[in-house]
């Protein structure tokens, strides 16, 4: 619906102009020139045209108002923001520890020679730019021409640069092309089974279902059902994670809680002896178990639980990790599975977070897991029977434990360990991705790089050991190939590998090295397509799909660095640090659910006095230990930051040769690298 004519406007418009065309007029030297001639008012059967030639300038000021606004806006919060950047970076480099406390890694000394060999490079080129050899480049032939030695050398470089260096970064180029396409591939047959199960409606079928009703229940139709959770130093969540298994609905006398605590805090270790009691004190079956002699980690204390006497009167054990907080339905929305199915070893759910909005390090984190549990774990499930264990939020079978050997501390991943050595025995495993179990994502950019250190290192070490356990096997061969080949292989060795080397060090070398070709395709157009696929699980974060792009590349210099530390038994590859945690509450309603359940006390009212002002007293002691003790700051992350500079290097080079997409991507890049080698992702702390 058009908008109506200002005919007031138009009135005080037609007087501007009358005015100004007398003064214009007036101050003349020839007042009466034809060309002068203005027409003020328009006939009268023109008068609406008129005035909507009026409107549209009136409209077209504002619009150019508003524009020069906007403008000025972004451009004020661009220059505030660069600022700010500036600012943050110059303070940690001041307040950063000195080179001589940290031992350098062999990755970082290579990525430091690397730097120095690219800046020189650079250095190079924008001599010869500068002196004109790229129109026309010296030669060696020409050598009784050349009087300038810069130039000699020059002319020496590009020759051995020609015949020597770039075909070796083409050959090698080549490879991470092909190692590319044969990922890329793998993720394109895996969305495609993903949409086929959606299409098709294939899921878990449960033999059987537990009602609602809780007065009429049967305790014969319920197994024994052993519940653990392992934790170490959990100051933060270790009440949350308690209370949420303390109020599953499930017989009391049909399930028995382990509380395995391996915290060397003793402030802690009172903490959760006191929360234990406390359910204790509620008729919940809980028990607290902490172990003298450390060793192992987490698949230590799970072997050290599993030796109990009393464990041979359950069926079934449940794993939760500190963070990790079922819903009251867990046990009845799992168990039925195993019931008809002897040879079911796993039921394992799928992970929900409750702070995947919380900043941009967890938004891509929920990009990145969506991927892994709604396309990975859902396919290989279905198709397969069989995907690595997460290591919490799933039910085993303990029979199929014991069979396959228990719980190993010979790596950091003892959850896929168990699973590799289960399968391989002829166990099943169940993916449901209908059920979710809360927890909690790292916030810190520090926390995730440990975490995936962890995650990437362990299948390597596993892989070593395991690999003529799977060759000597009696499974299929094809069984065999998908957890070499697929598993092992492609998804934990060459994808990280090729991530790195392709685009952290052969697109730099190739700008300074222009014959050998990266081609665009693989720079910019199948990355973004993989990037879509990889969003899909999660549409929501579809406005995050560069930075997502940008940062798993960020990523991949740590994940290749753990890979080759566990590929080649570096010791850093054994060091396991618990991921930190801020203790984000799943569920609004969970105190009051607590305090629901809170049933007349077993023991004395003394003892339940006692006990609450004893916890008290020691939560009262750690919040003074905690104010007292060192705060933690941000970090500086360098080998990030050699990269950065080596890209940003490597886009000024691309500059020169004007090529525009490689250029944006090696800016990008560079920049994404710089912002977390500053650590500006995550969670920021003074």
């Amino acid at each position: 619906m058009s908008r109506p004519p200002n005919y007031e406007f138009q009135e005080w418009w037609n007087k501007q102009r009358e005015n100004q065309h007398e003064l214009f007029v007036d101050k003349s030297e020839n007042p009466n020139p034809s060309w002068l001639t203005v027409e003020i008012r328009s006939p009268t059967a023109d008068q609406t045209v008129e005035k909507e030639r009026a409107r549209s300038a009136r409209q077209i000021s504002w619009v150019c108002l508003l524009r020069f606004q906007q403008i000025a806006n972004s451009f004020a919060y661009l220059t505030n923001g660069f600022v700010s950047v500036l600012r943050t970076a110059n303070r940690r480099i001041a307040d950063a520890d000195p080179p001589s406390r940290r031992p350098q890694s062999r990755l970082y000394r290579a990525i430091k020679a690397f730097l120095i060999f690219v800046v020189a490079l650079l250095v190079f080129e924008l001599v010869a730019y500068f002196k004109g050899w790229h129109f026309s480049p010296p030669t060696v032939g020409s050598t009784a021409e050349v009087v300038d030695f810069v130039e000699l050398v020059y002319a020496n470089w590009l020759e051995i640069r020609a015949k020597y260096l770039a075909p070796a970064l083409q050959c090698l180029t080549n490879v991470c092309v092909v190692l590319f396409l044969i990922q890329s591939l793998d993720r394109i047959v895996l969305v495609l089974g993903c949409f086929w199960i959606k299409f098709r409606r294939l899921k878990p079928v449960a033999a059987m279902e537990y009602s609602g009703d809780s007065e009429n229940v049967n305790v014969e139709d319920y197994p024994m059902v052993m519940v653990q959770i392992p934790m170490c130093n959990e100051r933060e969540v270790y009440q949350q994670s308690i209370a949420s298994v303390c109020i599953q609905d499930w017989p009391r006398e049909r399930m028995l809680i382990q509380v395995l605590d391996d915290s060397d805090d003793l402030d802690v270790q009172v903490l959760i002896k006191a929360e234990v009691q406390k359910w204790q004190q509620r008729g919940v079956r809980i028990i607290y178990r902490h172990r003298l002699i450390r060793t192992g980690y987490k698949a230590g204390n799970l072997k050290s639980a599993m030796g109990c006497d009393y464990v041979k009167d359950y069926e079934f054990v449940a794993i939760f990790d500190a963070d990790f907080q079922p819903a009251p339905d867990f046990l009845k929305k799992t168990i039925p599975y195993f019931k008809g199915h002897d040879d079911l070893a796993l039921v394992q759910t799928r992970w929900a977070f409750v702070n995947k909005d919380e900043n941009l390090l967890t938004r891509l984190q929920n990009i990145n897991l969506s991927f892994h549990f709604e396309v990975e774990q859902q396919v290989n499930g279905v198709f397969i029977n069989f995907f690595g264990f997460n290591g919490t939020a799933g039910v085993w079978r303990i029979k199929a434990l014991e069979d396959c050997g228990g719980w190993l501390e010979r790596t950091t991943v003892e959850d896929m360990d168990i699973a590799v050595r289960a399968h391989l025995c002829g166990w099943k495993f169940i993916y449901l991705n209908d059920v979710k179990c809360l927890c909690e994502l790292p916030e810190s950019y520090e926390a995730y790089k440990k975490q995936q250190y962890r995650w990437h290192s362990g299948p390597m070490q596993l892989f070593r050991l395991c690999f003529m356990d799977i060759i000597r096997s009696k499974v299929s061969s094809a069984k065999k190939f998908n957890l070499i080949f697929l598993f092992f292989l492609l998804r934990k060795l060459i994808l990280p590998f090729y991530s790195f080397t392709l685009f952290c060090i052969i697109l730099p070398l190739s700008m300074f090295m222009p014959e050998a070709q990266l081609p665009a395709w693989v720079v910019c157009y199948i990355p973004g397509i993989m990037s879509i696929l990889n969003i899909l699980p999660a549409p929501r974060s579809f406005p995050f799909i560069v930075p997502f792009l940008l940062f798993e590349n960020t990523m991949s210099v740590t994940k290749f660095n753990a890979m080759i530390s566990g590929l080649f038994k570096f010791g850093s590859s054994y060091e396991w640090t618990v991921t930190k945690k801020l203790g984000r509450s799943s569920e609004a309603d969970l105190v009051a659910i607590m305090e629901n359940e809170a049933e007349p006390l077993l023991e004395s009212t003394s003892l339940q006095r006692s006990s609450s002002e004893s916890g008290l007293a020691e939560i009262t002691k750690l919040e003074l230990n905690k104010k007292s003790g060192k705060n933690r700051r941000n970090r500086l992350y360098r080998k990030e930051l050699a990269l950065a500079c080596i890209l940003l290097s490597a886009s000024v080079r691309s500059l020169l040769s004007a090529q525009g997409i490689h250029f944006y991507f090696l800016l990008f890049q560079g920049v994404t690298f710089l912002v977390v080698g500053l650590d500006l992702i995550g969670e920021q702390v003074s």
